[in-house]
């Protein structure tokens, strides 16, 4: 999740997450989203840009995806926000783990 988070990937779709692999995403700052089909049958290839809403998360809550192919069509899929708890959420906004303590500590 650190080289993720170091690459400057600010969120990642996948059909699951292993427990400890999703808790070091949203530890890193990096938002866990689940896809609702695998990307095949979505239709994904990877040449797509994503827009994410990252206002009004939840935790467990949906998000809509805005997808753009590169034709320039689009097409929206709800995606599950795999942050679990409200502490996680904290976690996340404030750009991971580090930061969250930081900020306490100084508060």
């Amino acid at each position: 999740a650190k080289g993720t988070m170091l690459l400057g990937v600010r969120a990642v779709l996948a059909t699951s997450f292993e427990r400890i692999h999703r808790s070091n995403l949203v530890g890193m700052g990096v938002l866990p989203l689940v896809l609702p089909k695998s990307w095949q049958d979505l239709g994904l290839t990877g040449e797509e840009t994503f827009d994410i809403p990252f206002d009004g998360l939840t935790p467990r809550g949906t998000v809509e995806v805005t997808v753009t192919k590169p034709d320039g069509t689009t097409q929206t899929i709800p995606c599950t926000v795999r942050i679990d708890t409200p502490v996680e959420l904290d976690q996340f906004r404030a750009g991971g783990i580090l930061p969250f303590v930081l900020r306490k500590l100084l508060a």
